[in-house]
């Protein structure tokens, strides 16, 4: 057995939180979001902050995220993690907590982020300085969308994608919003309404886009040998893989064809399983194209083929495939950075506590994280108690 394939099973997330979702309590702070989201996620597992001697964390709002963390919770940790590949970092963080567990460097490790970027300027503040290369500057980049557009416009060309499979995308997860009463955006929505909607990079309109909101999540990890003494059922880590190809999209190898082909291969030889064992898949969809080079790019699909599987509600509530069953980026929550939010959902499917939106039978959950402009990718495979 590989040394990735000794990590699985070994550990288990054992608490979760997600807190300020939408627009957070007047006058909080990133800061602030990010610690309740972690006392949250830490009561949930029948722990306090004196329990955790592993803190990870990535933020764009303040410095040296898991020092700032601890000394606001009190914690005093044998290790950190401040790994920053955007918004796969979380799921990077997972990978690395039951590694760090496994190797009995910590006990119980605390992976937490929050975000106020909606409430803090109305919904205008970046997560981070855009940063474009000098050779890209002439084209005047609107990014990070421009260059998901880039990928789109690519994809389109090559396989014959239209807009309205894009806009499937959007429909669909704003069919899963409706079940989760977290969820910022409810109203009903269209393929129409995406089509005709203000465009903003083309082929990607206002609706093709992630929302701007505040929140805040958090997860706590520990052997799978102490979760059996928690309250919590627990949800057992698989495998994991991360992958990267490039910063600039105009450096990316292949406008569509995603790290993600690399990241999941590693996930599935890590849990020793395919595709077709996984039963509910949370994906960070910053925008529509995201879902469908991810469908394809993790397996779920042949490439090129992603357009013909979300068609005709693929991965609405009652489709082929659930996906993003709490709305996603596009519909639950976006706060600069969502992959935190993957692992949430995907831990709370596997237990069983996702409300209307629960999916019958989940066993076995893939939760995927992507950063920069398509530019790193993180892929963790989850399992209910069912499959220690």
């Amino acid at each position: 057995m590989s040394a990735e394939g000794r990590l699985s099973r070994q550990a288990a997330i054992v608490g979760l939180a997600e807190y300020g979702c939408g627009v957070a309590p007047a006058g909080l702070s990133a800061l602030d979001i990010t610690e309740r989201a972690a006392h949250l996620a830490l009561d949930d597992a029948g722990l306090t902050p004196r329990d955790v001697d592993a803190v990870f964390s990535h933020s764009a709002f303040y410095p040296m995220p898991t020092v700032t963390l601890c000394e606001r919770m009190g914690i005093d940790p044998h290790m950190t993690d401040s790994t920053a590949t955007g918004g796969s970092s979380f799921l990077a963080h997972v990978r690395h907590a039951a590694a760090a567990i496994h190797a009995g460097l910590c006990e119980v490790a605390l992976i937490a982020y929050g975000s106020n970027q909606r409430s803090a300027a109305g919904g205008l503040v970046a997560s981070g300085g855009a940063h474009v290369m000098p050779y890209e500057t002439p084209f005047g980049p609107r990014l990070p969308v421009s260059g998901y557009a880039l990928a789109a416009a690519r994809h389109m060309h090559q396989y014959g994608t239209t807009r309205e499979d894009l806009a499937e995308v959007a429909v669909a997860a704003r069919q899963w919003a409706q079940l989760n009463p977290a969820a910022f955006a409810q109203g009903d929505l269209t393929i129409n309404d995406v089509m005709q909607a203000r465009m903003v990079s083309s082929p990607l309109s206002v609706l093709d886009c992630c929302l701007v909101t505040d929140g805040g999540g958090a997860v706590v990890m520990t052997s799978a040998e102490r979760a059996l003494d928690l309250p919590q059922p627990a949800v057992h880590y698989l495998g994991g893989g991360e992958a990267l190809t490039h910063v600039s999209i105009s450096q990316m190898p292949d406008l569509t064809v995603t790290a993600a082909a690399a990241s999941s291969d590693r996930a599935f030889a890590a849990a020793g399983l395919r595709p077709s064992d996984v039963d509910v898949v949370e994906l960070y969809d910053a925008f529509t194209i995201n879902v469908l080079l991810f469908l394809e790019d993790l397996g779920f699909c042949a490439k090129g083929e992603a357009g013909d599987f979300v068609r005709g509600g693929g991965i609405a509530p009652g489709g082929r495939l659930p996906v993003n069953t709490n709305g996603g980026g596009l519909s639950f929550c976006h706060p600069g950075m969502y992959g935190i939010f993957t692992v949430t959902e995907a831990a709370l499917q596997l237990r069983g506590q996702a409300g209307d939106r629960q999916v019958a039978d989940a066993a076995v959950a893939l939760a995927h994280g992507n950063g920069g402009v398509l530019s790193s990718q993180a892929t963790v495979l989850l399992g209910s108690a069912a499959t220690r």
